[in-house]
């Protein structure tokens, strides 16, 4: 369900690192990439893929990296508890990664009503990998303390 919520940038904050604490947060292994594709039927991605995505000119397909790919990246997942309000959490945390890495994120959305709903895929560049976890991490502890 998608919440509307009005209140400070602190108290934004506030929430959105209670929300990060309470997100079951998992750092997939190995290194991905986007693939492309012709536009057309639908391509046959490898049982690993994790997005499937299209455009008027192509399908792009994000899945393991074989190695010869231009841009490869680590990625990290979040699911949250059905009844958090995380309205504001892909920019909040975007904006959070980029100020502590110096590089922006692509984030991918799912849903799984069996793991509370919305789900995230965030990529960074693999090289940044263990830095992006490490202070995703210290936010977290940050706000499973209640700390502002």
């Amino acid at each position: 369900m998608v919440s509307i919520s009005y209140e400070t940038p602190q108290e934004t904050r506030t929430r959105l690192r209670r929300v990060l604490a309470e997100a079951a947060f998992e750092v997939l292994a190995g290194q991905w990439a986007y693939h492309e594709y012709p536009a057309g039927p639908i391509p046959q991605p490898s049982a690993n893929a994790l997005a499937l995505v299209r455009d008027e000119e192509s399908w792009s397909v994000l899945e393991p990296a074989r190695g010869d790919e231009a841009e490869v990246f680590g990625v990290f997942a979040f699911h949250f508890p059905a009844a958090a309000d995380n309205s504001g959490f892909v920019g909040w945390l975007a904006s959070e990664l980029k100020d502590h890495l110096g590089t922006g994120v692509a984030v991918l959305c799912g849903y799984n009503s069996a793991q509370g709903g919305v789900y995230d895929y965030w990529l960074v560049p693999t090289q940044l990998l263990g830095k992006a976890e490490a202070h995703v991490r210290s936010l977290a502890a940050e706000g499973g303390e209640g700390s502002q």
